[in-house]
């Protein structure tokens, strides 16, 4: 999966575990804190079930189907489709697609933004980066960086 680069000229470009983010917009850019960010994720990729303490999370799928599960219910979203995980709602995502999932993530805050820039790394390239299975080590540092930042880790990735 490559990215258009003529679209992302001046963002910020990181390889954030086996996805591509490139930041849209700061949360410190407005005053209403807000955050946009791409997402470019490879088929299977899912994040652990967690909660965010103070952000609502919207996804706006651009590319690809993926199955969500927020609040334990589960529901499938493609091309199009906008998906909230509210603030203090256990959640995770699942990309089914075999091509993979674009997608937009927006917040209101910092601090899906900061855990992004803390676990992150400048990409090499515009395309997905290297895939490779989380290690002991990356996932408690990674449980500890979302513990900072307002996200509790609180289970595992959808199988």
């Amino acid at each position: 999966m490559t990215v258009n680069s003529s679209a992302i000229e001046g963002r910020e470009i990181l390889w954030f575990n086996n996805t591509l983010v490139i930041v849209h917009l700061s949360s410190a850019t407005g005053d209403d804190g807000i955050c946009v960010v791409e997402h470019h994720m490879p088929y299977g990729d899912s994040p652990p079930l967690h909660v965010h303490r103070q952000e609502d999370e919207v996804f706006h799928i651009l590319r690809g189907r993926m199955r969500f599960s927020i609040g334990g219910i589960e529901r499938i979203a493609g091309a199009g489709e906008t998906v909230i995980a509210p603030k203090g709602l256990p959640h995770t995502f699942r990309v089914d697609s075999h091509e993979g999932a674009h997608c937009l993530t927006i917040t209101r805050g910092s601090d899906f933004e900061s855990l992004l820039r803390q676990m992150s790394r400048p990409a090499e390239e515009l395309k997905l980066p290297p895939q490779a299975a989380p290690t002991p080590e990356a996932i408690s540092a990674l449980t500890d960086c979302c513990a900072k930042n307002g996200i509790d880790i609180v289970g595992a990735p959808l199988l």
